[in-house]
């Protein structure tokens, strides 16, 4: 059920409304807030920054945006109260009818958890609880009850506009509207579509499905905005008609209505009205073969429904049960980021939906004959590319957390592409693609190059992955890649010629600190994974050459007087966030020093102003410091999400000195705030002939 979203709308009873409110949230206001966010092409978010306060900003004072914030998502919900109407989501301006706006108050503060996103409201007697749900699973949904002890006639309204499409208004949409079965669907695409194209991170391919479940209390039809909304304000009904004037997404602002009545509503609260949003297409992902050709791949809820409705009608009766399982889940990740503070369970809840939001799970096949043992995971990154190493590497925690064989999933493609031969450098591969969803390798070679980067991501994430697991088939499928990667990475160190590392917005630089260690501890790895693999002498090089450089690295990247790690070699001026130390502790081969952290870790606690800091690495760094730093770094990425600075979405690299964000934003390496968790550290551990147990 990985492609659709299914955000949920829940309303329950309240007071007199009038306008709407800007309130503070729970547990904290983050610069955005996510709606749908879902797939790369399903990611909706509320603004709630640049204020300089950190307040927020209600549910109905503004459209929902796209990721980028610069491509509005039409996105409309009204409620009539006793005849009377009132707004809870979006701006809808409305000639020919007159509304209110429900009242979203500081006594009604809105919640994030991390698979939901809540907002209370009130629209005259009756209060209103709009839950939006992206469970790591599917759904959307709605109920009301009153509070005044009376009974309140209630109808529900929700429509979509084509923005859902493409951010280009002048591109022409068609749409239809299915009303079999049980369900009321409206589907809308581009009437010219391009397979595998995107344009302003907009992929111009599928459709986008709205649905309720059809009952004699539902309505629906499709129409010019104004002409729609001023329907159900001036009669709590739709008329139950379709426009065929197929027409661009911005000429007459063409919707697409649902409404359903609750009746008499009292103090109990009734069923909820459940609206389900998506985004479907097929295929999915173009994917090179090893002989050259390429495939084409389907999301993996197809092996299981025929068709988008009969997945939707599927989770809709399931509902109870989906909410169940996120709010089971958001207590848990809760409780397990607790165990390191308040804070950071905060930092958490924020990263989880927007770290999955970037994915697509895949198969192969077709129709009757689908391949669900091939499994591939596609994740995507600001730039377009297809899963990039060192966006995999920083993100890497959550999907632990959640499921190790996303992890898997994830890898694979990457590796039975450089296994086909096609690629021609002796170093990991950077990407698969620079071109979402067309993931046609680098068969010239010239991917971004960053050789001891993603050749150390590569060798860790792999011998992680074994450990956690106790599966050593990875590492002896693909045990000539670790051998070209072990070979280059041993080749080519510990001096480092001038070359890039994730940190690529810097440039290039010879002889980088922290980008050396990493290597270095690719190359322990190495001799873990050689352990594994049975082969002892191999084993005992790759430690001897790790334990020699690691020598040299510390002679040269410690500074003069001893005090702290350089960016680069013998350039005492200098200094870096060495999170590289913590891939040490992720494997816990307890091969750098403890000395080594330490200096660290005291050099954190007494230059706080490093000028740019990188969030997806602040938490990944401190594995290696004392507790004191550790929550010192905590809280000053708290500090900053609260801080009302910025509105994008959770971004991974601030300036320090004023809170600007970098531009990097709704990216999946936030992921890395999961770093900490308890169980990210479970694993059954071989090291040299050892088999220990660590929890």
């Amino acid at each position: 059920m990985r492609s659709l979203l299914q955000s949920l709308l829940v309303f329950a009873c309240g007071l007199s409304a009038v306008s709407a409110y800007d309130w503070n949230a729970s547990p904290i206001n983050p610069p955005a807030l996510p709606l749908a966010v879902r797939t790369p092409y399903l990611s909706a978010w509320l603004p709630q920054g640049l204020d300089g306060a950190g307040s927020g900003r209600a549910l109905n004072s503004e459209w929902p945006t796209f990721w980028r914030l610069d491509e509005t998502l039409g996105w409309a919900g009204l409620v009539k109260v006793d005849g009377k109407a009132y707004s809870f989501l979006g701006a809808p301006i409305v000639t020919g009818a007159s509304f209110s706006k429900a009242v979203q108050t500081s006594s009604h503060a809105s919640l994030y958890t991390s698979t939901q996103t809540v907002f209370a409201m009130t629209a005259g007697t009756v209060d209103l609880t709009i839950t939006f749900l992206s469970p790591i699973e599917p759904d959307d949904l709605c109920s009301a009850a009153a509070n005044d002890g009376n009974s309140h006639s209630v109808q529900v309204y929700s429509d979509i506009t084509a923005e859902w499409l493409v951010a280009d208004r002048s591109r022409a949409a068609n749409w239809t509207t299915t009303t079999a079965d049980d369900l009321l669907i409206h589907q809308t695409q581009l009437q010219d579509q391009t397979q595998y194209a995107e344009t302003d991170d907009r992929v111009l391919q599928g459709s986008v499905l709205y649905a309720l479940k059809n009952t004699t209390a539902s309505t629906f039809q499709t129409g010019q905005d104004t002409l729609v909304r001023a329907q159900f304000i001036n009669n709590g009904t739709l008329a139950n008609t379709q426009d065929t004037d197929f027409r661009a997404i911005g000429s007459g602002w063409p919707v697409f209505a649902l409404t359903q009545d609750l009746g008499s509503v009292s103090g109990t609260a009734p069923d909820p009205v459940i609206f389900a949003i998506g985004h479907v297409r097929d295929p999915v992902i173009q994917y090179i073969q090893p002989d050259g050709s390429f495939q084409a791949r389907s999301y993996y809820w197809q092996s299981a429904y025929d068709s988008a409705a009969s997945l939707i009608s599927a989770f809709l009766d399931d509902y109870t049960n989906a909410l169940a399982r996120a709010t089971t889940l958001d207590a848990q990740i809760r409780q397990d980021a607790e165990a390191i503070s308040p804070a950071y369970a905060d930092i958490v809840e924020l990263s989880m939906r927007q770290s999955f939001g970037a994915t697509e799970i895949t198969i192969s096949g077709e129709p009757g004959a689908w391949n669900t043992s091939d499994v591939l995971m596609f994740i995507k990154g600001e730039r377009r590319n297809l899963n990039t190493v060192d966006i995999i590497m920083p993100s890497w925690p959550v999907f632990v957390y959640t499921n190790l064989d996303y992890c898997k999933y994830m890898l694979l493609p990457l590796l039975d592409y450089q296994l086909s031969g096609q690629y021609p450098n002796q170093y990991a591969i950077h990407d698969l693609g620079t071109h979402y969803p067309i993931a046609d390798g680098h068969n010239d070679g010239q991917d971004e190059p960053m050789p001891i980067e993603e050749s150390g991501n590569m060798v860790i994430m792999l011998l992680d992955y074994t450990q956690r697991s106790g599966d050593i088939s990875m590492i002896d499928t693909y045990a000539s890649l670790l051998d070209t990667w072990g070979a280059y990475l041993a080749g080519n160190m510990p001096f480092l010629a001038d070359q890039l590392a994730t940190t690529d917005f810097a440039g290039s630089l010879p002889n980088q600190t922290n980008l050396a260690v990493k290597g270095i501890i690719a190359l322990e790895a190495m001799a873990v994974i050689k352990e594994y693999r049975g082969d002892a002498e191999a084993a005992a090089t790759y430690h001897d050459t790790a334990a020699s450089y690691l020598a040299t690295w510390q002679q040269h990247g410690m500074s003069a007087d001893g005090s702290h790690l350089t960016l680069e070699y013998g350039n005492d001026t200098t200094d870096v966030l060495a999170y590289n130390l913590a891939m040490d502790k992720l494997l816990k081969l307890n091969f750098i020093p403890d000395s080594v952290n330490d200096i660290q870790s005291a050099y954190y606690a007494a230059n706080t102003g490093m000028l740019a800091m990188m969030h997806q690495w602040m938490i990944w760094t401190t594995m290696g410091t004392t507790t004191a730093v550790r929550d010192q770094f905590i809280e000053a990425l708290h500090a900053w999400l609260t801080s009302g600075i910025t509105q994008a979405p959770f971004g991974d690299r601030f300036m320090d000195d004023n809170g600007a964000n970098s531009g990097n934003r709704g990216r999946p390496v936030i992921g890395g705030n999961l770093a900490l968790y308890r169980g990210c550290q479970v694993r059954k551990m071989l090291h040299y002939g050892e088999t220990n147990f660590d929890a």
